[in-house]
């Protein structure tokens, strides 16, 4: 399909659907309800010059994943996670290694030549033996075919479908060694990026994970900037933005004189109404025709704030951490708490919020926004993604040493190295 061939009628239902939820009338009000966790709730940021004195440990997890297809069958895949930890400011050593610039730990697969499906399944085991993934699936106490949500067979079909799933388990891997961690004590924060929620793992064993976090007290946060809970929830953002420039801002009992750090911070659970809007699972079978919006079921399995019935361990809030003035590239993120903080008594059937807890959590999360690059979304998420992302850089690297080694070790002829790695999308 060619640009031209896509429809101004088109074209217009998309800007017509963006704009009718961008719009819309607020679903909130903007009155604090101390007891309840969907009303908002104000609060004033850290101090700029406290930000550094807090008394716990806030680890950073994330993955990468990339991948190089050739003309003649061979592939090159490589998936990596790894995480880093700040303590008063300060990144933390976390690896054996001499590299003063590098601290964080991090894990990358030996098994990246893919040719056939015996390499394909190597990766997929080799993945199942790295130490962390091994310690988390003897914690899980489960064979690894029940935990998973797919088979060995439909996993490896696909390369980016195996390197992406081999990224998130071991992910979820660093989060259960991080918890482990001899330096770990009760408060401590280990933060995500991408929700608390799993299409790979079943939802049992995630909320296994869960109460032990809770357990031990660590706070497990997993932010994100994009969702289409913001959409949803655009036109309630714009009022309480209006709400606490305009109004709120002159009237709260700042603890801090200085005009220019007078800053309020604002969360809120996410209702179960905006979370059918935004993730929902469609009913009718049949195609959709441009602009139909789906019939929404009320048992969406992404939405649900409950231990069984659903894909995940964590409860949706949407927050304001850092609260600039007419910052263009100023957001909201959307943050996933793990359920047993929001929900201690759940198991006994009880839903009680823990408000003093969620609280304490968001208010020791504005410590990390306050970067001036990177305003309102913790830095440490920033500089994870920066530690173990996968750069064009380092597929040209890796590519560069095969090709050598394929000449200097196997003594194998210069051309026909290139031939091998001849791509042909780069020449037409």
């Amino acid at each position: 399909m060619s640009q031209s061939e896509i429809t101004d009628e088109v074209v217009k239902i998309i800007a017509k659907e963006i704009d009718s939820r961008n719009n819309r009338p607020a679903k909130l009000s903007i009155v604090s309800v101390d007891d309840a966790s969907e009303s908002p709730h104000y609060f004033e940021i850290i101090p700029f010059d406290e930000i550094d004195k807090g008394k716990n440990i806030v680890f950073a997890v994330d993955g990468s994943y990339s991948s190089q297809e050739f003309y003649n069958g061979l592939s090159i895949g490589v998936y990596a996670a790894g995480y880093i930890g700040y303590y008063g400011g300060k990144q933390l050593k976390l690896n054996a290694d001499d590299d003063p610039v590098s601290l964080g730990k991090s894990y990358y697969p030996n098994n990246i030549l893919i040719t056939n499906d015996e390499h394909a399944s190597a990766v997929y085991d080799e993945m199942l033996a790295l130490a962390p993934v091994k310690s988390f699936l003897e914690f899980l106490n489960t064979p690894a075919k029940d935990i998973f949500s797919f088979d060995r067979e439909i996993i490896v079909s696909s390369l980016s479908k195996l390197l992406s799933f081999c990224q998130e388990i071991l992910e979820w891997s660093l989060v259960y060694e991080i918890a482990n961690l001899s330096i770990v004590t009760q408060g401590d924060m280990v933060i995500r990026d991408s929700p608390l929620r799993s299409n790979n793992i079943k939802q049992t064993f995630l909320v296994k994970l869960a109460a032990f976090l809770a357990s031990k007290q660590i706070h497990l946060v997993a932010v994100t900037k994009n969702s289409p809970i913001k959409l949803e929830l655009a036109s309630t953002f714009k009022k309480i933005d209006t709400y606490l420039q305009d109004v709120y801002k002159h009237t709260y009992p700042f603890s801090n004189s200085e005009p220019k750090w007078q800053k309020l911070c604002c969360w809120f659970e996410v209702g179960d109404d905006i979370l059918l809007a935004a993730y929902p699972e469609a009913k009718q079978k049949k195609a959709l025709k441009a602009g139909e919006i789906p019939m929404v079921s009320k048992t969406s399995m992404y939405a649900k704030k409950t231990l069984t019935g659903g894909r995940g361990m964590g409860v949706f809030f949407v927050a304001r951490l850092d609260y600039v003035e007419k910052l263009q590239n100023y957001d909201w993120v959307v943050v996933d708490l793990n359920i047993f903080d929001v929900i201690p008594h759940i198991e006994k059937g009880k839903n009680d919020r823990n408000i003093g807890l969620i609280n304490k959590i968001f208010y020791e999360l504005t410590r990390l926004t306050q970067e001036h690059y990177i305003l309102g979304y913790p830095y440490p998420l920033v500089e994870v993604h920066s530690f173990i992302s996968i750069k064009d850089q380092f597929k040209a690297e890796l590519m560069n040493r095969v090709k050598y080694a394929l000449y200097h070790d196997q003594r194998m002829d210069h051309v026909d190295i290139e031939n091998l790695f001849l791509n042909l999308n780069d020449r037409f």
